[in-house]
């Protein structure tokens, strides 16, 4: 993939992580079907790695189809991306959500 091709995808899927709301989560699959490319679920993670300086990107709220809070790792803190969740009311054991259906969002496709 080139650059260009690579940021404008990153850009769709920022724009839906923008859209996600408070107390809420995604799943990366469901990002990556709004924006028109179902199979790039792994690239939406690329994308999500490389958001950490963009300071109003609610990453916290996107997590892997199960609800587990895989991409916790690439957070500041131990517990950074957990505590962000539990602060908008979303519990999480062991690293994943509690009620995961509950606070699941379903991003509208991409225009």
């Amino acid at each position: 993939m080139n650059l260009a091709k690579e940021d404008s995808f990153f850009e769709k899927v920022y724009e839906v992580v923008r859209q996600i709301p408070l107390g809420k989560v995604t799943s990366y699959g469901a990002i990556a079907k709004a924006i028109g490319s179902p199979q790039s679920s792994r690239m939406v993670g690329y994308a999500m790695n490389a958001s950490h300086n963009l300071g109003n990107l609610p990453a916290h709220r996107v997590v892997n189809r199960n609800g587990m809070l895989t991409g916790k790792h690439h957070f500041d803190g131990t517990n950074l991306m957990q505590q962000l969740l539990e602060s908008e009311g979303i519990k999480v054991v062991e690293n994943k959500i509690v009620d995961f259906e509950k606070h699941f969002w379903e991003p509208n496709p991409y225009k």
